[in-house]
């Protein structure tokens, strides 16, 4: 008939897949084993934000509209979902420290040359399934037989094109793209207008200035710091008792808490008691390290937007060339990535028709890429072109935008949550906004930034915004921070957002990530859930409940199987439901050709 799976659905919304299965190892981007990676997969025409919610409580995730589920005992690195109490968490020294280095940034102009050595150890967030961002390889006939696109292949760096010749094309791809952002490149790095005038001062006046080698070179803004040349001081007052370190005085606190406490028969007292003031004396919270003022002469601007990604708000549209490059460069300098040929079931057929959607929205990316691609000699098609990779796993999303009165103000969906430096965009966190989480799906950023660390930054702006939205919507209320990977050293940074549980795989209930690390730490799968006789509380049950979407017509799996013609698919039906639960196979839509 020519339509789409989601045109077929009548009456009422309906989250409509396509299953996909997943019996073959794939290549792992985590461990690099070629065959270890396997996963279940189905393919997302449309969503409700309360299925998908339902789906990542049971371990699937989603990346584009290509959803997934790591077959947690079979593959190579188990990749456990983990969430955030956002409402209890607390940050940590380092969490501070890469607050305060923002607004030293920001306040001064310093900037932390290359990587900092923070929680992270450098490490960008992964939040998609490979390294590079790309889905595992899916015979294109499984979908091609409903007409829907499907999933990109995997391109590994076997098929990149390598050598000198290789550098030199993604060279002239970065420049190309840094060209478009004024924040990349030496040219670009100047300082303010105030700071200006206070340098071409200094340059008239060298006799009153001197270099304050105390303070960083900022590569950002090429501002070396000047101060005055003041007479030199007397020294410390000799009549005051000498300064003491923090550390030590917390310690001697703490003794002398003991020690009263030993005194008074166990219970502690204090000589000087508090005031009645709660608020005395208390750790600053996460709000108020990112709402600290600041001083009124910044040298920067951060301006932090949310802009509904599917369906595109006109701010989104707006800014999605930024937003692109952005992300170009983002995955060359981080990931190392260099434009290889795609396989042919990464090639985004569009059709020539300004009357279609999807050939408007990329007609002008699509002929500046092209013409980046004839510089660089790929001699690939118009068709093989980055930019509708990016579209498709981080623009593209199967919810549904909806604005329950009882949901926060913004609604739920997908949405970029965008970092502006100065009117330049620098940073884009990808999130999804569900009934009871912020679910944070990917992150990328100007590469000229990483020492701001902002993966990190990015994480604790998310964990605050959850925060704003629990007082709209009083169940939303946790941080979902993607896949836990014990198994891979680089990937257990996520663990340092306390308090934060795991999802047993077995049981899919949350379990506090400090009583699993000690089975991870014996075997990379585990049972996490501590009761032996729990079990899946939703497991299929009656299969004949799946509902099936058969020639425009919704039905239980029962009256499909009178319909049908054909070999039986029950066996696939079957390790469907069973992944997605009774509850999910009852109200998901399973499209059936």
């Amino acid at each position: 008939c020519g339509k789409k799976p989601q045109d077929m659905a009548t009456g009422g919304s309906h989250s409509i897949v396509e299953y996909l299965g997943g019996d073959d190892g794939h290549r792992c981007g985590y461990c690099k084993n070629k065959k270890g990676n396997f996963s279940h997969g189905m393919w997302s025409h449309v969503m409700t934000v309360q299925d998908y919610q339902d789906l990542i409580d049971r371990g699937w995730r989603r990346s584009g509209k290509y959803v997934y589920k790591p077959a947690m005992n079979k593959t190579c690195c188990p990749q456990y979902t983990i969430r955030c109490h956002a409402l209890n968490f607390h940050p940590s020294k380092t969490h501070k420290k890469i607050l305060k280095r923002m607004k030293k940034f920001l306040s001064n102009g310093e900037l932390p040359l290359g990587q900092p050595q923070d929680a992270c150890g450098g490490e960008p967030m992964e939040k998609m399934l490979e390294e590079d961002g790309s889905v595992p390889p899916v015979d294109p006939a499984i979908v091609q037989r409903s007409e829907v696109e499907p999933p990109v292949g995997h391109s590994s760096p076997e098929e990149s094109r390598d050598g000198k010749a290789a550098v030199l094309d993604a060279s002239k791809a970065a420049a190309a793209a840094a060209a478009e952002c004024p924040l990349a490149g030496k040219g670009s790095r100047i300082p303010p207008k105030a700071v200006r005038g206070e340098l071409g001062s200094a340059a008239a006046h060298p006799s009153r200035c001197v270099y304050d080698s105390r303070r960083k070179f900022s590569p950002y803004s090429a501002v070396q710091r000047y101060v005055q040349d003041e007479t030199e001081g007397v020294g410390a007052d000799p009549s005051r008792p000498p300064c003491r370190k923090a550390k030590d005085i917390r310690k001697a606190r703490r003794l002398q808490k003991e020690h009263q406490k030993q005194e008074h028969g166990g219970v502690a007292t204090t000589l000087n008691p508090a005031p009645s003031n709660p608020t005395y004396n208390q750790a600053k919270g996460l709000e108020e390290f990112i709402s600290d003022l600041l001083p009124d002469d910044l040298l920067h601007n951060l301006e932090v937007r949310l802009v509904r990604s599917a369906p595109p708000s006109p701010q989104f549209l707006s800014s999605f060339n930024a937003s692109y490059q952005v992300y170009k460069l983002y995955q060359m300098a981080i990931h190392h990535y260099l434009p290889g040929k795609p396989r042919e079931n990464q090639v985004r057929l569009v059709p020539v028709s300004f009357e279609d959607p999807g050939f408007l929205a990329s007609y002008k990316q699509s002929a500046a890429l092209f013409a980046r691609y004839q510089m660089a000699t790929h001699g690939d098609s118009p068709f093989e072109c980055e930019e509708g990779q990016f579209k498709r796993f981080l623009c593209d999303s199967p919810l549904e935008a909806e604005t329950p009165p009882d949901g926060p103000n913004v609604g739920y969906g997908s949405f970029h949550q965008q970092y502006w430096l100065d009117g330049c965009l620098i940073a884009v966190g990808v999130i999804d906004i569900l009934p009871r989480c912020v679910s944070s799906v990917y992150l990328y950023y100007h590469p000229d930034f990483a020492g701001l660390s902002l993966g990190t930054y990015s994480a604790l702006r998310e964990i605050a915004f959850t925060r704003q939205l629990h007082k709209q919507s009083p169940k939303l209320a946790y941080y979902y921070l993607g896949f836990y990977i014990h198994s891979c050293p680089k990937m257990r940074y996520k663990g340092q957002y306390r308090p934060s549980d795991l999802l047993c795989p077995e049981t899919y209930t949350w379990v506090p990530i400090e009583r699993c690390i000690p089975w991870l730490d014996t075997s990379p799968y585990a049972r996490l859930a501590e009761d032996n006789q729990a079990g899946d509380a939703v497991a299929l049950r009656n299969l004949g409940k799946t509902l099936v979407l058969h020639r425009r017509a919704i039905m239980p799996y029962t009256t499909y199987i009178q319909k049908r013609k054909g070999p039986t698919d029950e066996k696939e039906v079957q390790q469907y439901a069973s992944l997605v639960g009774q509850t999910c196979a009852e109200r998901i839509l399973l499209y059936r050709a």
